[in-house]
């Protein structure tokens, strides 16, 4: 699996995750950069659903927990109230690194 960087574009953290699409669960990557957040599929007849996330999109980050009692759901909300649901470990990790590119 390879992720096209822009230019001056740096991986600052990726990690396996499933993303709650409207209708299914697609297991991938994310990816952190100095520039954007990235979700890429596992496989390429999902490719379809690989998208970015800029920094100037997210409107706050926030913490769920699937089952009601397992801490490792992130949900990025963009400014156009768009939910964007990742299961991913060390949530916490990931919030304080994403608050600071906003």
């Amino acid at each position: 699996m390879t992720v096209k960087l822009y230019e001056n574009e740096t991986v600052l953290k990726a990690a396996n995750t499933s993303y709650y699409d409207s209708s299914a669960q697609v297991d991938g990557k994310l990816i952190l950069t100095n520039q954007r957040i990235y979700f890429k599929t596992m496989t390429d007849e999902k490719k379809h659903i690989d998208f970015e996330i800029l920094p100037n999109q997210i409107k706050e980050v926030m913490f769920f927990n699937t089952w009601k009692i397992i801490p490792n759901g992130l949900n990025v909300i963009t400014k156009e109230g768009k939910e964007l649901k990742f299961l991913v470990k060390n949530r916490d990790q990931w919030c304080l690194m994403i608050n600071k590119m906003y």
